[in-house]
């Protein structure tokens, strides 16, 4: 089918939803809108269709960007192949997550489904069994390699975009449970919350949102545990691909201190870390005179586009104010700073501290006034010290990442019974997540379209991944297998099937690196 008479179709198809959804003056009616009732299924013997068509799009974006060829080269678990290569299990787990699979088992519903394994050019593909096996297989320096794979991948994304994209590399880490139900799973322990499990470190690059290395940890280990060396190795990343600038950022658990002085001498790296609030700091912020005092007002997180509505009732603040909850609510900010030298730093640093001015109430009694003081190191000499603030705080968004590994891709799920295998599920499961954020990265955005394409690839970079397994992979289609050429016949529409066919005839040409 031409690309015109494409065009021509999903615009009909558009056209006839629009004309369905079109509110129309209607008399009142006592009938709900779900009527249908006489219901009846058979089974096709002739025409082949699945749900997942957006799978044909991911995987012509693996081929393309050579990530199947780089997993083999560098991932070495198998003597012989019979069928399978290291990248058919990598991809295959990967696949069943972004087809809607929450664990292992769900691939046996893929490997029984002609048309996925037609549309994706498979004979068969590895059983629930076999995929647990092969992350056994794993030992630490093949995770590593596993890694390296995705990475050197990667780099041929990012060199994609546009010279704006390698301005600053902004580079987080941050830890997090991962608690299990399994009782004899190798390396788990109890964390400091009390539930067992284990406690995985995730480097990540802030920018796109990109978990560039991750590593399994047992439960009890502390959240920082590993991250110099792996900060270390995601600057020596992103100087490779060619970013111009370096800022780390993390909690008070990352600050890290005995690196800062041969992260500040490497010239390109800034940083911004949580300091914890020592009896030493809080002595210097208590004798700063009041002149060094600012008043820190925050902007609005967000412009409203639309005509402002009417603020609905604060029910929660009703319910802690008539039951006379203790409540904590914050007057006001204010901002200072001051230079200090860490105990293992020879050097001394920026500090700005953040002073939060907080009443604590009971019904409408004021108990008293509290001050609470926080404090951010850095090498930032440029920025203000509001900049400093804002920019630790937009920290927090390495939170809604972690919260997309667990809740989203199901990355943090541990279904084998390794430390080590778990860990390499883990690589596995959240290359799906990447594989999202890659192909937001290569949308096209070109000609008089420009301004709307660059909306929608920021849109795709921003769903959560539910949404876009809804809008890109649950895609009704008919497979139709030619002799050279395997089509994927869309059989809806949906407010992003332009976007996932611009995609495909982008995919289709060689990058643009």
């Amino acid at each position: 089918m031409s690309k015109k008479s494409r065009y021509q179709n999903s615009s009909r198809r558009k056209r006839r939803i629009e004309n369905r959804l079109r509110q129309l003056e209607c008399p009142d009616d006592d009938k709900p809108v779900f009527t249908a009732s006489n219901i009846h299924y058979d089974v096709s013997n002739r025409t082949d269709g699945f749900g997942h068509g957006g799978i044909g799009a991911i995987h012509l974006m693996v081929t393309q960007i050579g990530l199947a060829k780089a997993i083999d080269e560098n991932v070495h678990l198998l003597k012989i192949h019979l069928p399978y290569h290291e990248s058919d299990h990598v991809l295959n787990m990967t696949y069943n997550i972004l087809c809607g699979g929450s664990c292992l088992e769900d691939l046996e519903l893929l490997r029984n489904d002609e048309v996925y394994l037609d549309a994706l050019g498979a004979q068969r593909i590895p059983d629930p069994t076999t995929a647990g096996d092969f992350c056994r297989r794993f030992d630490e320096s093949e995770v590593e390699a596993l890694m390296t794979a995705i990475n050197q991948t990667r780099l041929k994304v990012w060199q994609t975009q546009d010279d704006s994209f390698f301005n600053q590399a902004i580079i987080e880490a941050d830890g997090t449970l991962a608690p299990t139900l399994g009782e004899c799973k190798e390396g788990m322990d109890i964390s400091y919350k009390g539930t067992w499990g284990y406690h995985p470190l995730i480097v990540s690059l802030a920018n796109t949102a990109e978990p560039l290395y991750l590593v399994n940890r047992s439960g009890n280990r502390p959240s920082h545990e590993g991250a110099t060396e792996r900060f270390d190795q995601a600057m020596d990343l992103c100087r490779e691909a060619g970013f111009r600038s370096i800022l780390l950022r993390g909690d008070t658990d990352f600050t890290q201190t005995k690196s800062l002085d041969d992260w500040d001498a490497a010239g390109d790296v800034r940083f911004v870390f949580g300091i914890n609030s020592c009896k030493q700091l809080r002595q210097i912020a208590a004798d700063l005179p009041d002149t060094q005092w600012k008043s820190l007002n925050r902007p609005a997180s967000y412009e409203v586009q639309t005509e402002a509505r009417q603020r609905p009732e604060n029910v929660k603040d009703g319910i802690v104010f008539a039951r006379e909850y203790k409540n904590l609510r914050l007057d006001s900010e204010q901002v200072a700073e001051f230079t200090y030298t860490p105990t293992q730093c020879q050097k001394p640093y920026r500090v700005v501290v953040c002073r939060k001015n907080i009443s604590v109430e009971k019904g409408e009694q004021l108990l008293f006034d509290e001050i609470r003081d926080y404090f951010y190191i850095t090498n930032d000499l440029a920025s203000s010290k509001e900049q400093i603030v804002y920019s630790a705080n937009a920290r927090c968004n390495q939170e809604n990442l972690i919260e997309q590994l667990k809740d989203g891709a199901k990355a943090l799920r541990m279904p084998v019974d390794g430390l080590v295998s778990n860990w390499a599920y883990m690589v596995i499961a959240s290359l799906a997540w990447t594989l999202k954020a890659w192909f937001g990265l290569l949308l096209p955005v070109q000609g008089r379209w420009s301004a709307k394409h660059e909306a929608e690839k920021r849109e795709v970079q921003r769903m959560e991944f539910k949404r876009f397994v809804n809008a890109f992979i649950r895609v009704p289609c008919q497979i139709v297998r030619g002799a050279r050429r395997i089509v994927f016949r869309l059989l809806s529409w949906n407010p992003w099937q332009a976007v996932l066919l611009r995609a495909v005839d982008a995919l289709r040409r060689p990058l643009r690196c």
